[in-house]
């Protein structure tokens, strides 16, 4: 599976079944050439007007499952992998 193949799936976690959104982007080791992150946009500030307020940044050992579209993640505390945007 390709990266851009990724970013068409929503990330849903099955603890609440909330829609978290679509993948923004990945981390990955480069010594090992491992995907160690999913980086999903969180929701826009403002209507989206000014960018994003937070992201989600979730450890890959949380994905559950990948289907054709959709990423089943576990994660218990939303607040674990929250993290805050920059300002510009």
């Amino acid at each position: 599976m390709r990266i851009f193949d990724m970013k068409k799936k929503e990330v849903i976690n099955v603890c609440d079944c909330k829609r978290l959104g679509f993948v923004g982007d990945v981390e990955f080791d480069p010594a090992g050439g491992c995907i160690t992150h999913l980086i999903v946009p969180g929701p826009g500030c403002l209507a989206g007007i000014f960018g994003r307020e937070k992201e989600y940044v979730i450890p890959f050992c949380d994905v559950k499952q990948i289907g054709k579209d959709i990423i089943l993640v576990e994660i218990r505390e939303l607040k674990d992998v929250e993290k805050v945007c920059p300002i510009l």
